[in-house]
């Protein structure tokens, strides 16, 4: 039984063009679900969607200097709403993880690692 699931493991995890997996596998792990995307949501709405939210909090941060758990406050609520909005939003969520899921394959397609990961 434990011999299967080891089969199993490395079918779904080795194989492909270059041994890093099936390019067309969609299945997501664990830590695919639970860390990898959430991660790219946050980074990607800092990037894109809460921007001005960002700026504003670096330009406090860099006046305030060592203060700036005190005066920038209003700020950084400012953008965790903003960033809690877009990672509660489903349609963004699956947006990062269409996209995602396109990284990985084209990186088990090509063995090369895409600068926008």
């Amino acid at each position: 039984m434990i011999e299967t699931q080891t089969k199993t493991e490395r079918f779904r995890y080795g194989g492909g063009p270059h041994n890093l997996g099936d390019p067309n596998d969609k299945y997501l792990r664990k830590v695919e679900k639970d860390v990898l995307i959430p991660q790219k949501m946050r980074d990607k709405a800092k990037e894109e969607k809460c921007v001005q939210q960002v700026k504003e909090f670096s330009e406090c941060c860099k006046k305030a200097n060592v203060l700036m758990g005190f005066k920038c406050q209003k700020e950084n609520s400012a953008l965790k709403e903003c960033l809690t909005q877009w990672y509660n939003d489903s349609d963004f969520r699956e947006q990062c993880t269409q996209e995602y899921l396109d990284e990985r394959s084209e990186y088990r397609r090509t063995a090369l690692f895409s600068e926008s990961c």
